[in-house]
């Protein structure tokens, strides 16, 4: 049959239609570099300078603190750039309204989600924390982890120019117009304890400035350190922050006035070898588009009253998307955790024919079947369903043996058996506590297992920067509560589950040509 005319050009637009709908590039890109894989929507060139700033804010802080600057991480911590709110949402559906950034340390992913463009302060704040959490193992006060990751956040990164020591327009705000925080108050409390709004809004501020002026002198950064080891040791924070300084509070309260009115705060212009990262970047597939973030919230735990619409929705997305390996892997994990459980299963199962390596897809395998080995009452089928888990997990070690999730659900799989832990047991927590050193969930299984075997004094070396931590949440108080327990020779509490915990965030050196060393460490 012949086409007519207007035929012809309406299958040839058809055609170029189709053409252009199967070979449209996807919005989205990663960039992975040594220490970093980050997801975002705008230019490449834009996505390259922002890994370039991430990593040299990364070496300017180890550069400072005394540490190794190549050395690589356990783990890279993946950072989804959205364009705006509704890619927060998107993830995390009750972002408080003013929020930019969010840090979601899970059993499933350890991650943060920013809007780009908006405010990188908040962003490097909470990557401090992950870097302190990660890279120094002694037990900081809540008030100096805070300070810490203020004093940093404002660093200046312009190509080759890095400043510290800046102030953030939102914190001198408060400190020259807000009611300050009494001392003995900072020095005792963590943010979440401070309820009078006028002194929670200078918690932050009091606890920049204070770290600013310990490390704007050398002899006050020997204070600090003389302070820290202090406390550490289980010091009063009051009576510590006085013998080393030298000053009563009201003293003490008094200097930080003056140095914050001389308004010539110290800001050093750092120098040092950081030469270009080596950043590799890569388009993802269309289905990006569509579930790149909603995978991710489906990681951080969903209300139950909206997980079978959840669930729902990602089964219909993935639909579309047939057999792109995000589309099965979505509907999995959405399948399994708030759906239709053996839709789920077909998904992973699909997905490890096409991809057999495919990490994320054996765990949540192996998770359900450990998930079933639980609830059977057949003795024999639970440990049948134990032997499939077991096969998943060793193909995804072999795929993959730096994963956390692994190792904490091999972990998992072996709690409760006779014996446990084992050797090998503790082997399988200490790397998966390497690996993940920032969850608190690492942190207290592998205590307790420590308690087990008459490890104590580690075990409470573990706990204790998650006892301090200012956003540690339920973990803090748990971890605070087996370190009493220890401490007062009384058997410790059992772990609660779960215990994750998302963050949202609302040192001078002594010359420029000597690293800064971190503070001393608390000896047990």
């Amino acid at each position: 049959m012949r086409i007519s005319g207007l035929g012809a050009v309406l299958a040839v637009a058809l055609a170029a239609l189709t053409l252009t709908a199967t070979t449209a590039r996807a919005d989205w890109q990663k960039a992975e570099s040594e220490r970093f894989i980050v997801y975002s929507e705008g230019s490449e060139r834009s996505l390259r300078e922002y890994v370039q700033k991430l990593e040299t804010f990364d070496r300017v802080m180890r550069y400072r603190s005394g540490f190794p600057m190549n050395e690589a991480p356990a783990r890279k911590l993946p950072i989804y750039l959205v364009n705006s709110r509704s890619g927060l949402l998107r993830v995390h559906p009750s972002t408080p309204q003013n929020v930019v950034g969010t840090y979601f340390p899970t059993s499933e992913d350890i991650f943060a989600v920013a809007i780009r463009g908006e405010n990188d302060e908040i962003l490097l704040h909470e990557y401090v924390h992950h870097f302190m959490l990660g890279s120094m193992s002694a037990a900081y006060p809540g008030w100096f982890v805070e300070g810490f990751a203020e004093y940093y956040m404002t660093a200046d990164i312009d190509g080759g120019k890095i400043q510290v020591g800046g102030y953030s327009e939102n914190r001198a705000y408060w400190l020259f117009n807000g009611s300050w925080i009494p001392l003995e108050m900072l020095l005792r409390s963590r943010p979440a304890e401070i309820t009078r709004s006028s002194y929670r809004e200078t918690y932050y501020p009091v606890a920049w400035l204070l770290t600013h002026w310990f490390f704007s002198d050398p002899a006050r950064l020997q204070q600090l350190s003389a302070y820290l080891t202090s406390v550490g040791n289980g010091g009063d924070p009051v009576e510590a922050m006085e013998t080393a300084t030298g000053m009563t509070m009201g003293e003490l309260r008094t200097a930080l006035r003056r140095y914050l009115n001389q308004r010539s705060l110290v800001v050093r212009v750092i120098t040092g070898d950081f030469p270009p990262a080596d950043i590799t970047v890569t388009r993802l597939p269309r289905s990006a588009n569509d579930l790149l973030l909603i995978n991710q919230r489906l990681k951080i735990g969903v209300e139950d009253e909206d997980r079978a619409a959840l669930g729902q929705e990602v089964a219909s997305i993935a639909a579309r998307h047939g057999d792109d390996p995000l589309a099965l892997l979505a509907a999995g994990h959405a399948g399994m955790h708030f759906g239709d459980r053996p839709a789920g299963e077909r998904a992973l199962q699909r997905l490890i024919e096409l991809e057999p390596d495919n990490v994320e897809a054996l765990q949540f395998l192996a998770q359900e079947r450990l998930r079933r080995a639980r609830d059977v009452e057949d003795a024999a089928e639970s440990m049948a369903l134990k032997r499939e888990a077991r096969t998943y997990l060793s193909r995804a070690y072999a795929a993959a043996d730096n994963d956390y999730r692994t190792l904490m659900l091999i972990s998992e799989m072996r709690s409760g058996a006779p014996g446990y832990p084992n050797e090998n047991d503790m082997l399988t927590l200490g790397l998966a506590f390497e690996r993940a050193p920032q969850l608190a969930e690492v942190r207290l299984s592998y205590a307790a297992a420590l308690i087990e075997t008459d490890e104590k004094e580690d075990a409470v070396r573990l706990l204790k920067p998650l006892a301090n931590n200012p956003h540690g949440g339920g973990a803090s108080d748990m971890a605070a509560r087996m370190i009493a327990a220890l401490e007062g020779g009384e058997p410790s509490p059992t772990l609660e589950e779960p215990l994750d915990g998302a963050t949202v965030s609302q040192p001078e050196s002594p010359s420029e040509d000597s690293p800064e060393s971190p503070p001393a460490p608390a000896s047990e």
